[in-house]
Protein backbone atom coordinates (compact mmCIF):
# COMPACT_ATOMS: atom_id res chain seq x y z
CA UNK A 1 0.00 0.00 0.00
CA UNK A 2 1.59 3.54 -0.65
CA UNK A 3 0.27 5.88 2.08
CA UNK A 4 1.04 10.04 2.02
CA UNK A 5 0.80 11.42 5.52
CA UNK A 6 0.37 15.07 5.43
CA UNK A 7 0.74 17.42 8.19
CA UNK A 8 1.98 20.73 9.04
CA UNK A 9 5.14 20.83 10.80
CA UNK A 10 5.09 20.78 14.80
CA UNK A 11 2.83 19.15 16.85
CA UNK A 12 0.78 18.12 13.53
CA UNK A 13 3.96 15.65 12.33
CA UNK A 14 4.78 14.77 15.81
CA UNK A 15 1.11 13.33 15.84
CA UNK A 16 1.15 11.44 12.68
CA UNK A 17 4.67 10.36 13.63
CA UNK A 18 3.09 8.33 16.85
CA UNK A 19 0.57 6.37 14.67
CA UNK A 20 4.05 4.40 12.93
CA UNK A 21 2.80 1.13 13.90
CA UNK A 22 0.18 1.42 11.62
CA UNK A 23 2.26 2.62 8.47
CA UNK A 24 5.80 1.40 9.19
CA UNK A 25 5.85 -1.33 6.61
CA UNK A 26 3.96 0.41 3.81
CA UNK A 27 5.52 2.60 1.03
CA UNK A 28 5.26 6.15 2.33
CA UNK A 29 5.48 9.69 1.22
CA UNK A 30 5.43 12.65 3.49
CA UNK A 31 3.78 16.48 2.82
CA UNK A 32 4.90 19.35 5.16
CA UNK A 33 6.29 22.51 5.44
CA UNK A 34 10.15 23.03 4.54
CA UNK A 35 11.07 23.81 7.79
CA UNK A 36 14.26 22.41 10.28
CA UNK A 37 11.94 20.19 12.66
CA UNK A 38 9.95 18.75 10.04
CA UNK A 39 13.37 17.73 7.69
CA UNK A 40 14.90 16.79 11.25
CA UNK A 41 12.46 14.05 11.76
CA UNK A 42 11.83 12.85 9.09
CA UNK A 43 15.13 12.32 8.01
CA UNK A 44 15.71 9.12 4.93
CA UNK A 45 11.65 9.47 4.32
CA UNK A 46 10.35 10.85 0.92
CA UNK A 47 9.45 14.53 1.41
CA UNK A 48 7.06 16.86 -0.38
CA UNK A 49 7.06 20.55 0.59
CA UNK A 50 3.66 22.70 0.86
CA UNK A 51 3.39 26.52 0.93
CA UNK A 52 2.96 28.19 4.40
CA UNK A 53 1.28 30.09 6.84
CA UNK A 54 -1.97 28.20 5.65
CA UNK A 55 -4.49 29.34 8.27
CA UNK A 56 -7.21 30.98 6.20
CA UNK A 57 -4.40 32.27 3.88
CA UNK A 58 -6.15 31.42 0.14
CA UNK A 59 -3.19 31.76 -1.66
CA UNK A 60 -1.55 29.26 -0.03
CA UNK A 61 -4.43 27.38 -0.08
CA UNK A 62 -4.39 27.54 -3.81
CA UNK A 63 -0.74 26.92 -4.04
CA UNK A 64 -1.29 23.98 -2.40
CA UNK A 65 -3.94 22.65 -4.21
CA UNK A 66 -1.65 22.17 -7.20
CA UNK A 67 1.14 20.89 -4.96
CA UNK A 68 -1.72 18.42 -4.05
CA UNK A 69 -2.47 17.32 -8.12
CA UNK A 70 1.09 17.23 -8.84
CA UNK A 71 2.18 14.67 -5.64
CA UNK A 72 -1.00 12.86 -5.79
CA UNK A 73 -0.80 12.25 -10.13
CA UNK A 74 2.67 11.28 -9.48
CA UNK A 75 2.38 8.93 -6.45
CA UNK A 76 -0.73 7.78 -6.40
CA UNK A 77 -1.48 6.93 -3.42
CA UNK A 78 -3.49 4.69 -1.82
CA UNK A 79 -4.65 6.11 1.37
CA UNK A 80 -4.24 9.80 3.01
CA UNK A 81 -3.65 10.34 6.54
CA UNK A 82 -3.50 13.59 7.78
CA UNK A 83 -4.07 15.23 11.32
CA UNK A 84 -4.36 18.68 10.46
CA UNK A 85 -3.94 21.20 10.21
CA UNK A 86 -4.96 23.21 6.80
CA UNK A 87 -2.59 21.48 3.88
CA UNK A 88 -4.45 18.68 4.33
CA UNK A 89 -7.86 20.28 3.08
CA UNK A 90 -6.68 20.25 -0.60
CA UNK A 91 -4.75 17.12 -0.44
CA UNK A 92 -7.99 15.27 1.20
CA UNK A 93 -10.15 16.36 -1.77
CA UNK A 94 -7.74 16.02 -4.63
CA UNK A 95 -6.96 12.77 -3.37
CA UNK A 96 -10.63 11.60 -3.07
CA UNK A 97 -11.08 12.72 -6.80
CA UNK A 98 -8.54 10.35 -7.93
CA UNK A 99 -10.03 7.37 -5.46
CA UNK A 100 -7.48 7.47 -2.55
CA UNK A 101 -8.79 6.44 0.66
CA UNK A 102 -8.97 9.09 3.83
CA UNK A 103 -8.12 9.40 7.29
CA UNK A 104 -8.18 12.22 9.43
CA UNK A 105 -7.54 12.10 13.34
CA UNK A 106 -8.43 14.81 15.15
CA UNK A 107 -6.09 16.60 17.55
CA UNK A 108 -5.81 15.28 20.79
CA UNK A 109 -6.12 19.04 22.16
CA UNK A 110 -9.72 19.32 20.84
CA UNK A 111 -12.13 17.78 23.49
CA UNK A 112 -15.48 19.35 22.57
CA UNK A 113 -15.09 21.55 19.79
CA UNK A 114 -14.31 21.04 16.42
CA UNK A 115 -11.23 21.84 14.01
CA UNK A 116 -11.43 24.01 10.59
CA UNK A 117 -10.01 21.36 9.04
CA UNK A 118 -11.97 18.76 10.71
CA UNK A 119 -15.25 20.21 10.05
CA UNK A 120 -13.60 21.16 6.20
CA UNK A 121 -12.82 17.43 5.43
CA UNK A 122 -15.19 15.34 8.14
CA UNK A 123 -18.12 14.58 5.47
CA UNK A 124 -15.75 12.94 2.63
CA UNK A 125 -13.17 10.96 5.29
CA UNK A 126 -13.32 7.20 4.80
CA UNK A 127 -12.23 6.83 8.63
CA UNK A 128 -12.98 9.97 10.99
CA UNK A 129 -11.00 9.22 14.26
CA UNK A 130 -10.96 11.41 17.62
CA UNK A 131 -9.23 11.13 20.57
CA UNK A 132 -12.29 11.83 22.99
CA UNK A 133 -15.07 10.05 23.83
CA UNK A 134 -17.05 13.16 23.82
CA UNK A 135 -16.08 14.54 20.68
CA UNK A 136 -18.59 11.58 18.87
CA UNK A 137 -20.99 14.23 19.88
CA UNK A 138 -19.04 16.49 17.63
CA UNK A 139 -18.36 14.12 14.57
CA UNK A 140 -20.83 11.02 14.76
CA UNK A 141 -19.78 9.07 12.73
CA UNK A 142 -16.27 8.96 13.92
CA UNK A 143 -14.13 5.88 15.89
CA UNK A 144 -12.75 6.96 19.31
CA UNK A 145 -9.04 5.06 19.89
CA UNK A 146 -8.03 7.18 22.68
CA UNK A 147 -5.42 9.43 23.00
CA UNK A 148 -2.38 8.62 20.62
CA UNK A 149 0.30 9.93 22.86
Amino acid sequence: MKVVLVGSSGGHLRHLLMTKPVWKNDQRVWVTFHKEDAISALKGETLYFGYYPTNRNVLNTIRNTWVAFRIILKERPDLIVSSGAAMAVPFFYVGKLFGAKLIYIEVFDRMDKPTLTGRLVYSITDEFIVQWPQMKKVYPKAKCFGGIF
